[in-house]
């Protein structure tokens, strides 16, 4: 057995060589660390290990108190009643435990190999992993980046077909126009030298030929403003489909909404309910009426009450993003509400509009029933307020009477349709109402 810790007589230089943690420990205040070669050499010398604190004693006893070889000398005075027994039994308890030790030791440094390989081993793979991916970003970034200058060629092809298709338009236009001044030019000229140079008799018969040349002049029908325009864009964010299996953005668009085009529908647009959410639809036209598939236009919309300025209502502009916009709002006043919608800063068809808010609906107080007998339960002290009685003492009315209605009704108001609104308490038709009108129990 290899003992790396041995007992030796220490010279007064090595003394104060040692840590002062070494000093302090009176146990080991003797001992000394050696290397492993100096004792395995020893070993395999077979020389004998004295004492160091009685250097003629061989070290022939092992102190289990202190877990050290000593000597007889030893045992006689500092380790005294201290448990011991001889180095040839102690050897085989001590390098049991030595065993298992390096037996543990072995296994771990064996599952540290495996872990080490494994650890190399996802290493590869890690690498081998990144370069895959790699080949695929690149390929991925060539289809890609082929795939948008396919985009952009086809795009600006686009532009170019719809660039010679307003001009050509344009050309058409101004040929017509040069056509029509020239004809005006022509019989301005005849008409002038007619009336400059001609004999009245000259005059009289060419009046009609002339006249009507001139009338057919001006009644011909043209633009006061050129028909084409230069209503070309590019939206970058507008999709535009799939190209090799990409998704693509980017579109060019030769349509220009039309503020005059638009319209409006819904049912916001006529009335609507104090404190209850209501709206309408604005549908956007170009200049030839067509629908614009689109949305992304400056929609700007004000409701304001026509007695009370102060008194307006911030509506909800949501863009549908195919041209239609819902306008939604909640007016808390009654009353007349000027609307107005604008696009582009202008007024759309239809607008400004009024619309008549109403009060809030009024819930029916009393009981939907057909007279104030049957509503009773057929109690003779049942009284009616249209002053009807019925035969037999019965105060209350029954069917048949003046202003009965026929059919079952609210008793707090006389309105027919069960889910109608109750009229109780407003102005018009109170006298009518009253007669309708049967005590609820």
């Amino acid at each position: 057995m290899l003992l790396t810790c041995m007992h030796r007589t220490f010279s007064r230089k090595s003394e104060w060589a040692a840590s002062p943690r070494q000093r302090r420990q009176k146990k080991t205040a003797s001992h000394v660390v050696m290397e492993l070669e100096s004792t395995k050499d020893c070993s395999q010398a077979g020389k004998p290990f004295f004492c160091p604190s009685h250097p003629s004693e061989e070290l022939g006893l092992f102190c289990e108190q202190c877990d050290q070889p000593v000597c007889q000398d030893c045992v006689a005075e500092r380790h005294r009643q201290h448990p011991y027994d001889f180095t040839s039994n102690a050897v085989h308890r001590h390098g049991d435990s030595l065993r298992e030790l390096l037996r543990s030791t072995q296994q771990r440094m064996s599952a540290l190999e495996d872990v080490l390989g494994q650890t190399d081993g996802v290493g590869s793979a890690i690498r081998a992993r990144a370069e895959a991916v790699a080949t695929e970003i690149c390929l991925f970034a060539r289809g890609y980046v082929k795939a948008i200058e396919e985009h952009r060629d086809r795009l600006l092809k686009q532009l170019e077909d719809l660039k010679v298709q307003k001009e050509n338009l344009l050309h058409l236009q101004k040929a017509q126009l040069q056509q029509l001044l020239l004809d005006m030019r022509t019989g301005v000229e005849f008409t002038e030298r007619l009336l400059t140079s001609g004999s009245d008799l000259g005059i009289l018969v060419t009046k009609g030929v002339v006249a009507s040349r001139l009338a057919k002049l001006n009644s011909a029908a043209y633009s006061t403003h050129p028909s084409v325009d230069d209503s070309i864009q590019f939206s970058p964010q507008e999709r535009a489909g799939q190209c090799h299996g990409y998704e693509v953005f980017g579109a060019v668009i030769c349509k220009a909404v039309d503020p005059a085009k638009c319209t409006l529908q819904g049912e916001g647009l006529r009335s609507a309910r104090q404190n209850e959410l209501t709206g309408f639809t604005l549908l956007c036209s170009d200049t030839t009426g067509e629908r614009m598939g689109r949305g992304g236009e400056a929609v700007v919309v004000t409701i304001t009450h026509k007695d009370k300025k102060d008194c307006a209502v911030k509506p909800t502009v949501c863009d549908n993003g195919d041209g239609t916009y819902h306008i939604s709002y909640s007016p808390e006043e009654p009353g007349l509400y000027a609307v107005c919608v604008y696009v582009k800063g202008q007024h759309v068809q239809g607008s400004p509009f009024i619309v008549m808010v109403k009060s809030q609906f009024r819930k029916h107080q009393g009981m939907f029933h057909c007279c104030t007998f049957c509503s009773s339960g057929g109690q003779k002290a049942a009284r009616c307020a249209c002053g009807g009685t019925m035969p037999g003492g019965y105060q209350g009315c029954g069917h048949g009477h003046k202003g009965h209605p026929g059919c079952p009704h609210w008793s707090c108001c006389g309105q027919v349709k069960m889910s109608s609104e109750c009229l109780s308490g407003l102005p018009s038709d109170r006298s009518q109402r009253s007669l309708l009108r049967t005590v609820e129990l």
